[in-house]
């Protein structure tokens, strides 16, 4: 070929695609948050201003507390509107309500990302619905956990390095004071990024990781329960990678593709 006409075919290339990102709409995002034991008032505001600085998305956020303090049966109530998560890219799950016993309610919240829908399943959604006679939410985290051990340092290991959204996670990295969630059972399409010993249990139990629940990608993570974690610059990089991941918008390389970078204010 040509080197003229070569260099014109590059550069009509690299204009199409300079062209390309620009016309990338933001990932529509809604985060769903409320409930026991967590500075949500706070969080919500760590997580979308964190992951909007890394990526180009856009938050709804629903944030519903109980009427009661501390009572952990209340049900969101966006979830319970027909088609709740359609018009989302994802779902970003960071609730604490964990005896909700509805099992309608809970298999109505799992079967949206069952049939489609991405989710980031961030520290308590992991405990939310626990107590549900039903396994659907389980199966859409991809562990059953029930309790977890005392708030302490955790060394986390990560144990796939070559997994996109781990290859710019440290091999280890120091988490001051969170909770180490003891996993009971994986489910099948479990896939570990990230452990952490336990104190108690006296072995390692998986704090990072993703899962396919039938159409619908997952990432996930225990890790969370303070603001410090969650301020972290690791952990916002994490997160953020995550959901690109979950959304199919992450290289091989753990970068966003192209488009979907923060965008430049």
């Amino acid at each position: 070929m040509r080197p003229t006409l070569l260099f014109l075919l590059s550069l009509i290339c690299l204009f199409a695609s300079g062209v390309f990102a620009e016309d990338v709409k933001p990932l529509k995002v809604l985060m769903v948050c409320g409930g026991c034991c967590h500075d949500y008032e706070n969080q919500k505001l760590i997580l979308s201003e964190g992951i909007s600085a890394r990526a180009n998305v856009e938050f709804t956020i629903v944030h519903e507390e109980a009427r009661v303090k501390d009572d952990r049966t209340h049900q969101i109530s966006i979830y319970k509107e027909a088609g709740w998560a359609k018009k989302y890219d994802v779902v970003v799950h960071n609730e604490c309500f964990g005896a909700v016993t509805d099992v309608a309610f809970v298999d109505g919240i799992a079967k949206a990302h069952f049939d489609g829908v991405p989710a980031v399943m961030l520290h308590c959604s992991t405990h939310s619905y626990r107590t549900a006679k039903t396994d659907e939410w389980r199966k859409c985290l991809g562990q059953t956990s029930m309790s977890h051990e005392k708030n302490r340092d955790l060394k986390v290991r990560n144990v796939a390095q070559e997994h996109p959204i781990m290859k710019a996670f440290p091999k280890e990295w120091l988490n001051p004071k969170d909770e180490l969630y003891k996993n009971e059972k994986l489910w099948e399409n479990f896939v570990p990024l990230a452990t952490a010993f336990g104190e108690d249990t006296k072995k390692d139990h998986h704090v990072i990781w993703t899962n396919q629940y039938g159409n619908g990608r997952v990432f996930g993570t225990t890790l969370g329960h303070g603001n410090a974690t969650m301020q972290d610059p690791v952990y916002l990089d994490l997160i953020t990678r995550g959901l690109l991941w979950a959304c199919g918008k992450l290289d091989e390389n753990g970068k966003p593709l192209p488009g979907y970078e923060a965008k430049q204010k």
